[in-house]
């Protein structure tokens, strides 16, 4: 196909109409374009043209853990869902905590070709928060880290928090904090409540995040390091995070698209698509967790994409594995969520899941706004193309969508990633031509 893509009529996030002309991996143009020898047009209107999805929180699994999600199938679920990057957490088998498994993660993100995959280094050596890993290995690598984490765990001990945000100081890092007080949470499965009372549910008590959020930030302010709390739940956490802000610490934060939306509700019917960590909570902080969105007091949304083979979540609550997936659903749910409610527009909504997190994580050649000289990096997505979630928009290799059967608003069209469409007419393109392409561009020295 040509190498030139001629995008007309887009509506920017701007509410704008406009023509892109992507030409070498950038936007050539962006106007009323007439110059269109040789390019391929793609009709976009009717369409909102917004800067590549930047996801900060994505689990791909590889390597370890293949039989839930690669790197392949997770930048495939990725493009299906307007993402053009993606920050790739560090619970996979070895854990991601030396130069050579980011190194490694890096590379299998530039042959697939869908997405840009930006590793995430763990913070302690094999995520059991007892010793450092190899941060500065890590950020010095060929993969450039510069987000740190424990997801799955808490960075619990008060000590070895502050050594690791003193650390990464050295090479403006971050440590993105999975806020869980592990004695408090013991047992957990569902959110603390009248309702986890009813279901005879061990509850997961709002206090046990928001203790270490406030403990964090304080910490934060005392080495003047960069903080970064992972999927917020609570309206107390909220609050810690405003008051922060206030004080002028350097905090940033995120919420996951299932916590705008969801509720605790769900867990009545015991269905383990629900089961997720931090647990879905209560209507009064969902609609927190919006207003803190449209605010700014929560910086960007994140999905958490959380893939899990059929037989970890198929089984009863207790034995079900945390989590869902979220990469294809992402953009309908926040359309929903908050667009939909009058909350916020689509200049929002680019700023929350492309310009912000693209920052936050450190990344060159994302989230910056559409205009001429910009790389190529832009999804295009049809508002008014409601319809029912069903497992055709699953390109990923796990199934666990807490959306299954829901109706949901919007639809993507197409994905370009460094000019290529790795999304086109709503379809994932063959991973050959897509690997084909990304050969081609980094043969020709493409930063990607």
């Amino acid at each position: 196909m040509s190498e030139r893509y001629l995008i007309a009529g887009a509506t920017l996030p701007t509410g704008e109409r406009a023509d892109l002309l992507l030409d070498g991996g950038r936007i050539a143009e962006i106007g009323r374009v007439t110059d269109v020898a040789g390019a391929t047009v793609v009709d976009a209107d009717g369409l909102v043209a917004l800067p590549g999805l930047v996801d900060l929180h994505t689990h791909l699994r590889e390597p370890g853990y293949e039989q839930s999600e690669t790197v392949l199938t997770g930048t495939q679920a990725a493009a299906a869902g307007g993402f053009t990057a993606v920050f790739a957490m560090a619970n996979t088998f070895p854990v991601a905590d030396t130069a050579g498994v980011v190194e490694q993660e890096a590379s299998l993100g530039r042959a697939a070709g869908y997405a840009t995959v930006q590793p995430i280094g763990a913070v302690t050596i094999g995520l059991k928060g007892e010793q450092l890993a190899e941060l500065g290995a890590m950020a010095r690598s060929r993969a450039n880290v510069r987000v740190f984490s424990d997801d799955g765990f808490c960075v619990s001990d008060p000590l070895l928090m502050r050594r690791a945000l003193e650390y990464v100081k050295a090479f403006d890092g971050v440590i993105a904090q999975h806020a869980q007080e592990p004695r408090l949470t013991q047992g957990a499965q569902m959110n603390e409540g009248a309702l986890s009372g009813e279901l005879g549910l061990v509850g997961w008590p709002a206090v046990a995040e928001e203790s270490i959020i406030a403990r964090d930030v304080l910490l934060a302010e005392h080495v003047g390091s960069r903080l970064h709390v992972c999927h917020v739940s609570t309206a107390g956490s909220v609050e810690v995070i405003r008051w922060a802000k206030a004080r002028g610490i350097d905090v940033t934060a995120e919420v996951t698209p299932h916590h705008l939306l969801l509720t605790e509700d769900l867990v009545a019917g015991y269905d383990p698509r629900y089961k997720v960590n931090p647990p879905l909570r209560r209507a009064e902080d969902v609609e927190a967790l919006r207003a803190a969105l449209a605010d700014g007091t929560i910086d960007i949304v994140a999905t958490d994409h959380a893939p899990h083979p059929v037989e970890a979540k198929e089984s009863e609550w207790d034995a079900a594995a945390n989590g869902m997936v979220g990469l294809e659903s992402a953009l309908a749910v926040v359309h929903e969520a908050v667009v939909e409610t009058g909350l916020m527009d689509w200049a929002d909504v680019a700023r929350v899941l492309s310009t912000a997190p693209a920052r936050i994580g450190r990344l060159s050649g994302h989230g910056h706004p559409l205009a001429a000289g910009s790389a190529a990096e832009l999804v295009l997505y049809d508002p008014a193309a409601a319809s029912e979630f069903d497992r055709a928009r699953l390109a990923g290799r796990s199934v666990n969508s807490p959306y299954l059967g829901l109706r949901l608003p919007g639809r993507v069209v197409a994905t370009f990633h460094s000019g290529y469409p790795t999304v086109l007419d709503g379809s994932v393109r063959p991973a050959d031509e897509v690997a084909h392409a990304a050969a081609a561009r980094s043969g020709a020295g493409d930063a990607h």
